[in-house]
C-alpha cells in the first residue's frame, strides 16, 4: 500500500512548473483517479536518468513504496492490478485497445499539427538548460528542419485542425465522458492531448464556442482543478479569418453512420430523404429506401 496514500510521481515541467507531456498528464490523472496523492519530483527534459536513479531516460515514471514502474500504459495497468478495490482505470481489455486507437487518431489529427504551430513555445517555455536538447532532438524529428522554419505558416494551419475533431465532438455530444457516466483512462488519454496543447499554446487553438469545451473544462476541473495549474494557456479564443474553414458542424454531428438512433421510420425519415433526394415524409409514413 502506498505510504501515506502518496505515490512518487516524476513530472516533466516547463520553467513555470507546468506539466508538458501528454503521457505524463495521463499518468497524473490516473494516480488521482485511484484516489492517491502525488509526491511530485519536478524537473525538465534533461537529467531524467539522474532523477530516476538510472532507471529511465523518459517519463512518466512512478515509485510506489520503493517499486518503480515505467511507461504510462504500464503504470495504469499496475495501478489497476495493485489496487483493484479502488476506482478502475481500464477495466475490460477492450477499453485499452479502443483508447489506443482514439489516441493514435488524436496524435495525427491534433498533436502533430499543433506541434508545428507551437514548436517555438515548446522550447522557449522550457528551462534554459533544456533549450539545446529540445532544439537538437525536435529538429531531428522534423527531418533536420530549423524550428523557426517549422513554425512558418502556423496561422494558416491552426484553423484547419478544428474540423478534423468532429469525430470526438460527435461522441462527446452523446456521452458525458468517453467512460460513460464517469471518466476512465480513455478520457485521460484524450484530455492529455488538450492539456499538452494548453502547456505550449501562445495563441488559442480553439474557438470560444467549440462544443468540446464542456468536456475539456470538466476534465481540467477534475480532482480539484488538476489541469488548472500555473503556466497553462487558454485553449479557447481563436479568431477565425475570412476564408478559414468552419471549425465544427453547426448541426448534429454524424456518428456511426446516423445522426439519430434508429427507433423506427419517423426517427430516420429526414436522413433518408436527404440521402435519396426525396421529400421528408410525415411521422409514421414510410420513407423511400
Amino acid at each position: 500500500m502506498a505510504k501515506d496514500n502518496k505515490i512518487t510521481f516524476f513530472d516533466l515541467n516547463h520553467e513555470s512548473g507546468c506539466t508538458t507531456s501528454p503521457f505524463v498528464w495521463a499518468t497524473k490523472y490516473a494516480i488521482k483517479h485511484k484516489g492517491f496523492d502525488l509526491d511530485v519530483v519536478p524537473g525538465g527534459f534533461t537529467g531524467i536518468l539522474e532523477r530516476t536513479g538510472g532507471r529511465s531516460e523518459r517519463l512518466p515514471v512512478i515509485c510506489d513504496d520503493g517499486e518503480y514502474v515505467l511507461d504510462s500504459w504500464l503504470i495504469a495497468e499496475y495501478l489497476d492490478a495493485k489496487y483493484p478495490d479502488r476506482p478502475t482505470l481500464i477495466g475490460d481489455p477492450s477499453v485499452k485497445v479502443l483508447a489506443q486507437f482514439l489516441e493514435t487518431w488524436l496524435w495525427k489529427t491534433a498533436i502533430s499539427p499543433w506541434m508545428t504551430c507551437y514548436i517555438l513555445q515548446y522550447r522557449s517555455r522550457a528551462f534554459p538548460h533544456d533549450h539545446a536538447y529540445i532544439t537538437e532532438s525536435r529538429e531531428r524529428m522534423f527531418g533536420n528542419r530549423k524550428l523557426e522554419d517549422i513554425a512558418v505558416g502556423r496561422e494558416d494551419r491552426l484553423p484547419k485542425v478544428l474540423p478534423e475533431l468532429e469525430l470526438l465532438r460527435g461522441l462527446l455530444g452523446q456521452h458525458k465522458w468517453l467512460g460513460g457516466e464517469t471518466p476512465n483512462y480513455a478520457d485521460y488519454r484524450a484530455l492529455a492531448v488538450f492539456l499538452w496543447c494548453a502547456s505550449v499554446a501562445d495563441i488559442p487553438p480553439m474557438t470560444e464556442d467549440d462544443p468540446l469545451r464542456d468536456w475539456i473544462d470538466r476534465g481540467f476541473d477534475l480532482y480539484g482543478g488538476l489541469g488548472r495549474i500555473p503556466g497553462m494557456s487558454p485553449l479557447f479564443g481563436l479568431q477565425l479569418r475570412e476564408g478559414d474553414p468552419e471549425p465544427f458542424a453547426k448541426g448534429p454531428s454524424l456518428v456511426a453512420g446516423l445522426v439519430k438512433r434508429n427507433t423506427g421510420p419517423a426517427s430516420t425519415a429526414a436522413e433518408t430523404a436527404h440521402i435519396t433526394g426525396a421529400k421528408s415524409t410525415n411521422q409514421g409514413e414510410k420513407a423511400e429506401a
